[in-house]
């Protein structure tokens, strides 16, 4: 069945004039069929990439056309998703930045400068960022270990966006409930970079509870999850010398989150050993305290997650601990 629709709509995806429902009926095969697909991965892929390039469809169909290859894509092993991932959006990319009025850079703040373009850029910018986002959370259902090098400019790429492009966090398209996740996990990576970079995601998402509805949602939802994460690392589970990137995450949901912060500070502390054995109930309460105080002096959380990390490890006081 496949082997004779695929052709036909593929074919009909080159006449504009058959724009809608060629790519609807793309998208509704991608999303139905999707691990029927592999075979025709590469194929229904160049052929996406070569009318983009062209721009035969108009920006909503081109949103459609992106969603359909994030479902096609998810259903591929990591690395046929990254192998077909680079070869689309690389033109794309190149596309982008001829908008922008910007000779090519390869670097990956490329993304950075997209998003300060102009507001008539917006639409494909945002097609291609719920491409890549859509496609790197597929890479975290089939497990993101192998790939702390993906995660953490996927950490980076979310940070970036929130930072200049919030909006991006209304669509509809986005799972912002598995980004969130994704993040929550991340922060359990051994490799420090990805763990700063996630630290950096977070402190951009928290402080826009207030004017992202979908955000504001899944921080109320799940930030417990977030704490825990967060004071596990400081309990033992992640470098000393991250403590100041969790300290900034604590500080910002501190800052934004008051109320809960304080409920799920008050919930996650209360299980014996966690986020370490070697505190008593009195320091981790102690601890609680001082951080709720602390609203505005940034500096002082850092002293004090410090100061807590070194108990939660059993260096307090110690020669090691004064050389550090």
């Amino acid at each position: 069945m496949l082997s004779s629709v695929l052709p036909l709509v593929l074919q009909a995806l080159g006449n504009p004039d058959l724009s809608v429902s060629s790519v609807s009926t793309l998208k509704k095969i991608c999303r139905e069929c999707k691990y029927d697909l592999p075979p025709y991965a590469t194929n229904i892929v160049a052929v996406s990439q070569e009318v983009l390039i062209k721009q035969i469809h108009k920006t909503s169909q081109c949103m459609w056309l992106m969603q359909a290859l994030g479902f096609l894509l998810s259903a591929l092993p990591v690395e046929d998703i990254l192998r077909n991932l680079h070869s689309l959006i690389t033109p794309y990319i190149q596309q982008l930045e001829k908008l922008a009025d910007e000779t090519p850079n390869p670097s990956n703040k490329l993304m950075v400068h997209i998003f300060a373009s102009e507001t008539d850029h917006f639409p494909p910018i945002k097609a291609l960022f719920e491409l890549v986002t859509s496609v790197t959370l597929s890479i975290f259902q089939q497990g993101p270990r192998d790939h702390p090098d993906i995660v953490d400019s996927f950490m980076q790429l979310q940070a970036q966006a929130l930072k200049r492009k919030p909006d991006l966090f209304l669509s509809e398209s986005l799972d912002v409930k598995a980004v969130f996740h994704c993040g929550v996990l991340s922060l359990k990576f051994p490799e420090a970079p990805t763990v700063k970079s996630t630290c950096l995601f977070f402190t951009e998402l928290l402080p826009h509870c207030s004017d992202v509805p979908p955000v504001a949602r899944v921080v109320q939802e799940d930030g417990k999850l977030l704490v825990q994460a967060v004071l596990e690392g400081i309990g033992g589970g992640a470098s000393r010398s991250l403590m100041d990137q969790f300290a900034e995450v604590l500080f910002c949901l501190n800052k934004h989150c008051f109320a809960l912060l304080s409920v799920w500070l008050k919930e996650a502390l209360q299980p014996p050993g966690f986020p370490s054995s070697r505190v008593t109930a009195e320091q981790k309460d102690t601890f609680s305290q001082q951080i709720l105080r602390e609203r505005v002096n940034k500096r002082r959380v850092k002293d004090i997650v410090k100061e807590f990390t070194l108990v939660c490890r059993g260096l307090h006081g110690t020669e090691y601990a004064a050389e550090y």
